[in-house]
Order: structure tokens, then sequence, then C-alpha cells
């Protein structure tokens, strides 16, 4: 069982830079691959990035990839979602999720993902 609280959210103005941040408890964070998941109003909610569990490897999704950067602390139980170039096109909630992936893939699916965060706002003003 892992359990995730995002923090960090809040208002910014375009070109502007956020760091989110995601704590985790249990036991095996450190065996899970890790994501960043937004979802804007009237919309699904979309894949941002990924990190394999020993942090290692990453991957964005194109609409982020070159701004963003994943990463995360296994020591202590957290992953981070630095955010710089923001854009209005960015605002959303983001949350976090954990999923188990012990091959070499990603998980860029919502449904691969079994633990999520209650997620945090972002707002992009133009």
């Amino acid at each position: 069982q892992v359990q995730l609280v995002e923090s960090g959210g809040g208002l910014v103005q375009a070109g502007g830079s956020l760091r989110l941040s995601c704590a985790a408890s249990g036991r095996s964070f450190s065996t899970y691959d890790m994501g960043w998941f937004r979802q804007a109003p009237g919309t699904e909610r979309e894949f941002v990035a990924a990190i394999k569990w020993s942090g290692g490897s990453t991957y964005y999704s194109d609409s982020v990839k070159g701004r963003f950067t994943i990463s995360r602390d296994n020591a202590k139980k957290m992953v981070f979602l630095q955010m710089n170039s923001l854009k209005s096109e960015d605002t959303a909630v983001y949350y976090c999720a954990a999923g188990f992936a012990p091959g070499l893939g990603y998980l860029v699916a919502r449904d691969e993902y079994d633990y999520w965060g209650q997620g945090t706002q972002v707002t992009v003003s133009s």
C-alpha cells in the first residue's frame, strides 16, 4: 500500500517556474515506478512524466519535454516535478501516481497506476 500527497502548486505567470512535490508513505516505495498526470477542466487526465523505480530513466509527454523534469529521492520517499517555462495551457490539477513495472517499459496510461494522490492545482496566468 502506498499513500501519496502532492504539494507545491499555486499561481504563476507564464514563463515562470514551479516545483511540485509528492510525499509517499509505505515500505515499498522504491520498487514503484512513479508518474505525474494532469487534468484541466472538461478534459481527461493526461500523462505528463514518468520515472523508473531506480530513478535512472525518465519519460515525458511531447507537450512538456524540455520544460519539465521529473526526479525522485527513494531515501526520502519523494518525487518531484520541476516545471519551467510554464504556459497557460499547463494550467491543471496535477496528480502523482505509483505503479509497479519491473520491466524496462514506462507506465503512461492511467490504468497502469495503482495509487494516486489527491492532486494540487497549478494555474498559469498569461
